[in-house]
């Protein structure tokens, strides 16, 4: 569907005007937006507009473009990114402007500009021409991309904490899958932020006076960059602690069941030597020798694990567990 907004000589809203009736030199300025277009509504792009092929060519095209800015002649065309609300993927906004309409073209619904448009007619003053306007859409898509960065930050501090007790595997599970989720939005912001910068240092927008616009909003994508970039490593540091705590602890076990191996092995030799077959065994035929091997043998056992102890080979996993918690 094909809807519009007009914006009359007293700043007075005019909604759903057929784009074919509209005069854009009787109104201050419109904005159609092309929403979840069908095929013969997609048409008008070409056969109402002064659209570039290759401009049009970007908005149909089934495969996501990167943001980016184009300047015609007598307009500007612009590709932008919008989180779609479960923040995971991302929903292409195209726009075309000047100074007498802003036409937006999009395939999915984008939350942003139904609440920019709802905005448009609930307060009373307008924005004065479609490049303001243009800024208050960018400006909306990239404002949403703050509670995704923030929500990663509390997933993140929920797994350095680890109040739930949760296994180290599963903690790894979580983590790796919360990177991935951090380098999907990752994708999004440093294209957005290479955008701005361009219309930033673009003299073509100075002229129309909205450097300190895109400015701001520049600033933003910046901060989200350092977060974004600062959260990569803090989670690697996060991967790393878990990973060496992790090797750390299956050390211990190895070490510890070396250990009781170690103090076995003079035990079952000396067994091995008294299952013998051989007739001629002196220590067979003593009154005590059972015993005196068996206490021999329990002597080895204490003697080495006193020692063990002493180096702090053995039972130190669950101390060291215990100074951790």
């Amino acid at each position: 569907m094909i809807r519009t907004c007009l914006i009359d000589r007293n700043d007075e809203i005019i909604l759903d005007v057929p784009i074919e009736e509209i005069d854009p030199e009787k109104v201050k300025w419109y904005w159609a937006d092309f929403d979840r277009p069908d095929l013969n509504e997609i048409a008008k792009l070409s056969s109402y507009y002064p659209f570039h092929q290759l401009a049009v060519e970007d908005c149909i095209d089934d495969h996501l473009q990167r943001p980016k800015i184009n300047f015609y002649e007598g307009y500007h065309f612009l590709i932008i990114d919008a989180l779609r609300e479960d923040g995971t993927q991302v929903t292409e906004l195209d726009m075309f402007v000047n100074q007498k309409w802003i036409v937006t073209y999009h395939k999915e619904e984008v939350q942003e500009l139904k609440t920019v448009w709802e905005k448009i007619q609930s307060k009373p003053k307008k924005p004065k021409n479609p490049m303001v306007l243009m800024h208050h859409l960018i400006d909306e898509v990239v404002d949403q991309y703050f509670p995704q960065v923030y929500e990663i930050e509390s997933r993140l501090n929920e797994l350095e904490d680890n109040t739930k007790n949760i296994s180290v595997a599963e903690l790894i599970d979580q983590l790796f899958d919360l990177r991935s989720d951090l380098s999907r939005l990752r994708r999004t912001i440093l294209p957005m932020r290479d955008l701005l910068y361009r219309m930033v240092s673009s003299e073509r927008l100075n002229a129309q006076e909205q450097h300190l616009y895109f400015t701001d909003v520049y600033d933003h994508l910046l901060k989200l960059t350092e977060m974004v970039e600062s959260y990569r490593e803090f989670s690697s540091d996060i991967r790393d602690n878990y990973l060496s705590v992790n090797s750390n602890n299956m050390n211990e076990t190895i070490m510890t069941l070396t250990v009781f191996t170690t103090i076995f092995m003079p035990l079952t030799f000396i067994a091995g030597i008294y299952g013998m077959n051989f007739e001629k065994m002196p220590e067979l035929k003593w009154d005590f020798g059972y015993y005196i091997v068996l206490g021999l043998m329990a002597a080895i056992s204490i003697l080495m694990a006193v020692f063990f102890y002493k180096k702090g080979w053995i039972f130190r996993t669950s101390s060291h567990r215990n100074k951790n918690k």
